[in-house]
């Protein structure tokens, strides 16, 4: 059971994501960068996808199912994903002396 968390723990560090979405403002959203945006809908529904088109009306994202439009009144968020410098320097430095560490943690039991 030891092995097996320190494992699970392993695997949620390893997976960390270097990025980070920041909220903005729908009006200030610029469709020239092909960013990738989360939106949250009215119910509580996120959907993550890379703009296509913004108008006054309706927004339409790039998903992995295909082209979705939201219209603005359904919209409750919208978030824009930010490189994070300081999570992928910190990450950088930390995991392989945490990755040394549980490694030795797992063969001593």
């Amino acid at each position: 059971m030891k092995k097996f968390s320190l494992l699970l723990l392993l695997l949620s560090i390893l997976f960390q994501s270097c990025y980070s979405y920041k909220t903005v403002d729908y009006n200030k959203i610029a469709i020239e960068k092909k960013q990738k945006f989360e939106v949250k809908g009215v119910k509580g529904k996120y959907i993550k996808g890379r703009l296509v088109s913004k108008n006054e009306q309706t927004m339409t994202l790039e998903t992995k199912v295909g082209q979705q439009t939201i219209a603005v009144e359904e919209i409750y968020d919208v978030k824009v994903r930010k490189f994070s410098f300081l999570k992928t320097l910190g990450f950088s430095i930390v995991s392989p002396y945490l990755l040394v560490i549980l490694l030795y943690a797992m063969s001593g039991s």
